[in-house]
């Protein structure tokens, strides 16, 4: 069950920009650069801080490393995605090893499904 979101999600999403993993890091490069569609970067939303997120969209972008199919985390992931869709947002998962191969065709992948 999701906790409930309180004020110190603001400053854990300020912490998580500041400590973004690699292939976070080369697509806010790629996507602040665009000025098609407005993408925010470890933006909270209720009781979770989601990787990358359209509002217009409606779509949040998460990157997945291998830690997300370790342990509890592939239950957990289900649980947030089922609470985010009940929100109507969309989740597109995208593995770290797909930015870290191609961050460009990536990032254009996201605006292009921002678009539809």
């Amino acid at each position: 069950m999701p906790r409930e979101r309180k004020r110190g999600d603001v400053p854990r999403a300020r912490e998580l920009r500041r400590a973004m993993s690699l292939p976070e890091v080369q697509l806010w490069r790629l996507l602040k650069r665009q000025d098609i569609v407005r993408i925010r970067r470890q933006h909270p939303i209720g009781p979770y801080v989601l990787d990358f997120y359209s509002a217009e969209a409606r779509v949040c972008f998460e990157i997945d490393g291998v830690a997300h199919d370790r342990g509890d985390r592939p239950e957990r992931d289900r649980h947030r995605d089922l609470w985010l869709a009940q929100q109507g947002i969309t989740v597109v998962r995208i593995a770290a090893s797909e930015v870290l191969r191609s961050p460009a065709d990536v990032a254009e992948a996201m605006v292009r499904r921002c678009l539809t």
